[in-house]
């Protein structure tokens, strides 16, 4: 897959991980690791990134005696899910535009 493209899917796939409920490093792996795998050297520079993009929001809570940093989304990010939403759309059409061309060719 294309770096750029797959760079773009990996922050729609954290932030989508992190909608429901806020979220941690440990769960957002495990949570899109379905879909794409992720270290966690890939997963927090996205995570910096997104927060400095103003899409989510860090707090951190005790846990089992240490410290865990939580993601929450914001407007920002929800605005950003569903411009995708929207986005994906389109990259649908040329899809199947290009699947179409392919076997009128055959």
């Amino acid at each position: 897959m294309d770096t750029q493209m797959k760079r773009g899917l990996l922050d729609i796939l954290v932030l989508a991980a992190i909608k429901g409920e806020d979220s941690y490093g440990y769960k957002i792996i495990k949570d899109i690791k379905p879909y794409m795998t992720i270290s966690e050297s890939t997963l927090y520079p996205i995570l910096r990134r997104l927060e400095e993009a103003g899409c989510l929001t860090v707090r951190s809570a005790e846990h089992n005696g240490r410290l865990r940093k939580y993601y929450h989304l914001t407007d920002a990010g929800k605005k950003k899910l569903q411009d995708f939403a929207e986005e994906w759309k389109e990259i649908m059409e040329i899809y199947e535009y290009v699947v179409r061309e392919g076997k009128d060719n055959e």
